[in-house]
């Protein structure tokens, strides 16, 4: 989550005033983009819908038993917060599993999903065990059998939770608490499985809550348990609030049943606008429904309006192209798609799919993480005010148009990664979850609890049946109906504590992860939304945002962890900017050494030397700490160069290669900084008043900055060039090589006086210079295995914008001996400022290249 930068303007901005847009803006125009893209492998695929949509315009049983956990009767001192569900809740779910049985699930599959059968893919062994039957390579089927395919895959049971003693034995001393964390996520699985059929089922809310079609009519249900009155109301019946007044059940479930018109069409048009209207405790209001899945801010408007998105069949997309292997390493490409134009404009998902991921693939990245999916009125916000969960933001486009997106990444081989906020909620009271019902109280917590004061947010209640479902269904949704691949979770830190890591130092004592400050519900909810993602899917990556380090956060959830895939390496980002700020002369190699290795051991994380936040107004990209106001007027070949220019040059690239070489199993660039953008990001808006008389001043609305400038780095007689090459090397390099996830790491010299920098990682051996002046020859180094090494990447290759100091047609021979711990060794040319990986020339490749 952005802490920086646009913060400032989104700390005070009223709700009211989250969706103001300049009138020469049309969001409307997007919808008229047609779609281009035509699938090579099926020429009758139906493309993304270009159609306008006008407002107003016609056109099963519960999973296996778990295993037993021996918990203490008494609830441990150091735990803040139960997942006790309360008996209402219980029955209301229950309720909500057996009631309306008659009506169709949205997916087309015929009957309810109570009644389809909960396949397991677990089976027992003789003795008990149980073992994993096998299941088809998704490679042999095609990718429209998937949800099928989904349904009836069986999610593990819990299990014990106990492996984490055995990794971490330092874990022990603060076992009462983790045992009491398990006890808890498995109460709630124990009662999922009960009340809902299983965590599979319960995933499917979209299923039974929000608009659901069936072959006569339409179904709406709406959980608001503070409304006394309630009516469905749009472009349909002429916004008559009297026309379609919903029943309410006893646990506040509002519901109505459209049937079809008498020609067969659906009461509600595809593409016209809806809404909720109640009568709550703070008076009548119009909401846009919780579960929408489109919605749209209309030109000269403020508020957005719900858009019932129910496409004909011959108009939907249909995707084509199953989804990747997962890759062994992650080198992800964080982008977001409406400033990923050259152009001061916003981009579409049409645009991105045809302009963007190409470039994507060329540069060697094999994973894109998209930012600002999920529906958001304040654009400023960069996605992270969401309004609508479960609505693609029609900014960029139409649902359809992100699934083309998603399909044609998926035929380059990249994996999609969607940048999902469950941490807070906008404050936004027209177009969000916020006051939906009237209360404070509906899906959040009420009072101060439910507030985050520095992000002006609302904070979800996890302990809440309701918000469960509604969670991890908008998970399921994602993966499911857009095939996204997986999930950078933003915001975990301000989850997991209830002080969210504000004004906190975190220094690695375990007290600080598991004690009064640790909100239970949150980190159960997380265990939750691990185990049912990768046990529908496999295959998906899962990334947490955590900045305090929790122990455990990246440990399967049946071992006791909180389930994670990958943390990101935080801290790193923010030992460079607190480096460039220092003089050359006061850097410490080991300082950088022992930041870019900080993690814990088997918990594996995604370094990054700058994302998004870094290129925000307020902060700075390393490359403008380097180079600053001389990027303006020195970075063309023609013109000389300047020792600033020099400098900024060479560190950029250093900085980026020991940031994957040594700092975690992933690596992750922000779109553009892999050339080194010389721009910041400023998002269009206006002059804002504070609370305190502070005047914080806008920039007209203007999309200048607010945009990517592609066209510098592919220009190569500009200096961008060649760090944007360096860059592509780089992670071809990391392709071949698959250094990043090399067993075999080690660190042989880290020399303050030298500053020089040498390490291991699988075959290659790396050797960084920092020194400002200092050039080394005939530089010893050791390495581990004995033979010829050869350069397979120079940082001050001509290509990257270097001096050309290393012959790339050298050989380097080992000669035995012991030399820095290490049982071989060899000579070296190490120039200054200069990064080069030496690999070790196999033999078979050396005859095979010979002949």
């Amino acid at each position: 989550m952005l802490i920086g930068g646009i913060l400032a303007f989104l700390s005070s901005r009223k709700s009211t005033m989250f969706h103001v847009l300049p009138s020469s803006v049309s969001v409307w125009k997007i919808f008229a983009e047609k779609s281009s893209y035509e699938p090579e492998s099926r020429s009758s695929t139906v493309a993304a819908s270009g159609k306008v949509l006008v407002p107003g315009s016609q056109s099963g049983s519960s999973s296996s038993s778990t295993e037993q956990l021996e918990v203490a009767d008494t609830v441990p001192e150091n735990s803040l917060a139960s997942t006790d569900v309360d008996s209402s809740e219980m029955e209301h779910a229950s309720q909500i599993k057996a009631e309306n049985g008659d009506v169709e699930p949205a997916s087309g599959l015929k009957g309810n999903f109570e009644e389809l059968d909960f396949v397991s893919s677990l089976q027992l062994e003789e003795g008990g065990k149980l073992k994993e039957s096998k299941t088809l390579d998704t490679s042999e089927e095609t990718i429209i059998d998937e949800s099928a395919r989904v349904r009836k895959r069986g999610i593990p049971p819990p299990g014990l939770g106990r492996k984490i003693y055995e990794i971490d034995p330092l874990l022990t001393n603060h076992r009462q608490h983790l045992d009491y964390r398990f006890s808890e996520y498995k109460k709630m699985r124990e009662a999922i499985d009960k009340y809902e059929g299983g965590l599979e089922a319960f995933s499917r809310g979209y299923e039974k809550m929000g608009f659901t079609r069936s072959a006569t009519g339409i179904t709406y249900r709406e959980w608001a348990p503070g409304a006394k009155w309630a009516a469905l109301i749009g472009d349909f019946n002429n916004w008559n609030p009297n026309a379609d007044v919903m029943t309410r059940n006893e646990f506040g479930v509002w519901e109505i049943f459209l049937p079809n018109n008498v020609d067969g069409s659906p009461a509600i048009p595809h593409g016209s606008r809806v809404k909720i209207r109640m009568d709550t405790p703070s008076g009548v209001k119009d909401s846009i429904p919780a579960w929408i899945k489109f919605s749209v801010q209309p030109p000269g408007e403020i508020p957005y309006n719900g858009i019932y998105y129910d496409p004909p069949e011959e108009e939907k997309y249909v995707f084509q192209h199953p989804r990747p292997k997962k890759p062994k390493s992650l080198r992800i490409y964080e982008s977001h798609i409406g400033m990923s134009s050259p152009e001061p404009k916003i981009n579409s998902y049409v645009n991105f799919r045809d302009e963007v991921l190409p470039r994507i693939k060329k540069l060697g990245y094999n994973a894109v993480q998209i930012m600002a999916i999920q529906e958001h009125s304040y654009y400023a916000s960069f996605g992270y005010h969401v309004t609508n969960f479960f609505a693609p933001s029609s900014r960029f486009g139409t649902p359809d148009d992100l699934k083309s997106l998603i399909d044609k990444a998926h035929e380059l081989g990249i994996v999609v990664l969607m940048d999902i906020v469950h941490s807070h909620a906008s404050n936004n009271t027209l177009d969000g979850l916020n006051m939906f019902d009237g209360t404070d109280s509906c899906y959040f917590h009420s009072g101060s609890r439910g507030y985050h004061w520095m992000w002006d947010s609302r904070l979800f209640n996890y302990g809440h049946w309701e918000v469960l479902r509604y969670l991890l269904s908008n998970a399921r949704w994602w993966l499911d109906e857009f095939k996204f691949d997986g999930f950078r979770f933003d915001g975990v830190t301000s989850m997991m504590y209830t002080h969210h890591g504000l004004s906190v130092a975190f220094t690695g004592n375990y007290n600080e992860y598991f004690g009064f400050a640790t909100d239970v519900d949150a980190v159960v909810y997380l265990m939750l939304v691990n185990d049912l993602i990768h046990g529908l899917f496999p295959d998906a990556i899962t990334i947490g945002e955590d900045v305090s380090g929790m122990p455990t956060f990246c440990i399967p959830v049946q071992d006791g962890g909180v389930g994670f895939d990958y943390r990101l390496h935080m801290a790193i980002a923010d030992k460079w900017i607190e480096l460039l700020k220092k003089r050359d002369e006061d850097w410490r190699v080991g300082d950088i050494v022992h930041t870019l290795t900080n993690r814990r051991w088997s918990e594996k994380c995604v370094s990054y030397a700058e994302s998004h936040d870094q290129a925000l107004v307020g902060d700075k990209t390393i490359a403008f700490w380097l180079m600053d106001k001389d990027m303006y007027d020195f970075m063309a070949l023609d013109r000389p160069s300047t020792p600033l220019i020099d400098r900024g040059i060479a560190l950029h690239k250093m900085i980026r290669l020991i940031t994957m070489g040594l700092g975690g199993e992933g690596y992750l660039n922000f779109m553009g900084n892999e050339f080194g953008h010389p721009e910041w990001i400023d998002f269009p808006r206006a002059e804002q008043h504070l609370p305190d008389g502070q005047v914080i001043p806008g920039n007209n609305f203007s999309y200048d900055k607010c945009r990517r400038r592609f066209d510098l780095g592919d220009a190569d007689y500009l200096r961008y060039h060649g760090l944007q090459e360096f860059d592509q090397a780089m992670q071809h390099l990391e392709e071949r090589y698959e250094f990043m996830t090399s067993e075999h790491q080690y660190i042989s010299r880290k020399d303050e006086g030298d500053r020089m920098i040498v390490f291991e990682r699988g075959d290659l051996v790396f050797v960084f210079n920092f020194h400002w002046t200092n050039s080394y020859s005939d530089y010893r180094i050791g390495c581990l295995k004995p033979g010829k090494y050869k350069v397979v990447l120079d940082s001050d290759d001509p290509l990257f914008g270097g001096f050309g100091r290393i012959d790339h047609n050298a050989e380097y021979f080992t000669f035995e001996g012991w030399y820095d711990d290490r049982p071989s060794s060899f000579m070296v040319y190490a120039p200054s400022r200069t990064a080069v990986v030496y690999a070790l020339v196999d033999k078979d490749q050396e005859v095979a290249v010979e002949e």
